[in-house]
């Protein structure tokens, strides 16, 4: 007695060409959506706008701004804190983003390492 695959589940290697291409589709859909996710500048302000850091999506940091009435040399700890603060936040928002563009190409599948 033969086995028998559910309707759409055999093909051959038509239906094995068919599935390389949609991966390969999707991979150069990955590539292009890393590539304008890294291009992209994210940025945020902590502290009611005490410190802001502008980032790319790469996470290479473009400049950080900090008020002047903020810098108190008898507090140095808390312009340390604002300033991780919102390197933090600027690395959290672009992980976000990734992680959104990624879901529309994948249809919310996700491929650990790959991204």
């Amino acid at each position: 007695m033969k086995a028998r695959l559910p309707a759409g589940m055999g093909g051959g290697p038509q239906n094995m060409n068919q599935m390389l291409k949609q991966a390969q589709k999707m991979q150069d859909e990955i590539t292009r959506v890393q590539g304008e996710l890294e291009e992209k500048e994210f940025e945020t302000s902590v502290g009611g706008g005490a410190v802001e850091i502008k980032m790319t999506g790469a996470k290479k940091l473009l400049s950080v701004k900090i008020k002047p009435e903020v810098v108190d040399p008898d507090d140095v700890e808390m312009l340390e804190d604002l300033i991780t603060s919102a390197f933090n936040d600027a690395v959290d928002k672009i992980e976000k983003a990734s992680e959104e563009e990624m879901s529309k190409v994948t249809g919310g599948v996700s491929f650990p390492g790959l991204f």
